[in-house]
């Protein structure tokens, strides 16, 4: 009876002995007396972890995620209005909202955005004849969110800017619709400009955050 009542002891000490670091863990707190009110407390800590992102949409896209279509803007100049000033509208399939329009979009959580556009040169025909960038407009207009999303001129062989600057705190979440135009200001030689990346069509923008 002796070792039997000794080995239960044992075991109880080490099960409360498992048991104390769980107890430690958790919050509680017993109160007892005669006053009023008497109080008892215990507390929660919470955590939530944000990660850093940065999204880019100017056409086709995905909220949240990836999409790998590039749209096409297309002009055809009618032969009696060649370089007439008369501006030409994009046609009917080009850009995800038609007529030339595209949806563009940032959102960056962590401050100031740079925003860049990019070509490789002016659009060529392949004959060694070219058209300026500077001949596509762009007008702006709002989406859904209040400040519209600035556009980054077109420029031949070069980078512009636009800085996106937060209106409160380090988040942006800004949207528009883009549409382009043809100025159509020069006679120039007959040809296919541009294409499906090719003969310097391709735009290329981005978003830089820190």
């Amino acid at each position: 009876m002796k070792t039997n009542t000794r080995n239960i002891l044992i075991k109880s000490a080490v099960a409360l002995a498992l048991a104390a670091p769980m107890l430690a863990n958790a919050e509680s707190q017993f109160t007892t007396g005669a006053g009023s009110p008497i109080t008892a407390t215990a507390h929660l800590d919470f955590q939530i972890t944000i990660p850093k992102v940065l999204f880019l949409q100017v056409g086709t896209g995905t909220a949240g995620g990836n999409n790998a279509t590039v749209n096409q803007i297309a002009f055809t100049v009618p032969g009696a209005n060649l370089g007439d000033s008369s501006v030409i509208n994009a046609s009917v399939a080009s850009g995800d909202l038609g007529n030339g329009t595209v949806t563009a979009k940032v959102i960056g959580n962590n401050g100031t955005i740079t925003f860049t556009s990019t070509t490789a040169g002016p659009l060529g025909n392949g004959a060694g004849d070219t058209i300026s960038f500077a001949q596509i407009a762009t007008a702006v207009a709002t989406l859904t969110s209040a400040t519209a999303l600035a556009h980054p001129a077109l420029a031949d062989g070069a980078t512009t800017t636009v800085t996106l600057t937060p209106a409160v705190g380090k988040v942006i979440n800004r949207d528009a619709k883009w549409t382009y135009t043809y100025l159509n200001q020069n006679v120039v030689p007959p040809g296919t400009y541009g294409g499906v990346n090719t003969n310097n069509s391709r735009v290329t923008y981005t978003a830089s955050m820190p």
